[in-house]
C-alpha cells in the first residue's frame, strides 16, 4: 500500500464511538447497568457482583478492598433493602 500526501482517502476516526449509553448523574452507580450486578443488592449500598458461573452474589460494600466475598443468591435477596 502507498501512503502519500495527495492520497484522497479519509483517515480512520480517533474518536470513541458512542455506544449509545445514556449519561451518568453524579452519585449514580455506573455498574447498574451491567448484567453481572444485582441491582436489588446494589442499591442497598453492597457490591452486589454476580459470579457468573455459580451465581452467587458478593455481599460487601459498594467498591469494597480486595476480592468478593461470595454468598447464594437467597442469601444475597435477605442482605437486599
Amino acid at each position: 500500500m502507498n501512503f502519500s500526501d495527495d492520497d484522497s482517502s479519509p483517515a480512520p476516526s480517533a474518536l470513541p464511538v458512542s455506544s449509545g449509553e445514556l449519561p451518568v448523574s453524579s452519585g449514580e452507580r455506573p455498574d447498574l447497568r451491567s448484567f453481572h450486578v444485582r441491582e436489588d443488592v446494589a442499591l442497598s449500598g453492597l457490591c452486589g457482583n454476580v459470579h457468573l458461573a455459580t451465581g452467587r452474589t458478593c455481599i460487601l460494600p459498594e467498591r469494597h478492598p480486595g476480592s468478593c466475598k461470595f454468598v447464594g443468591p437467597e442469601d444475597a435477596s435477605g442482605m437486599a433493602g
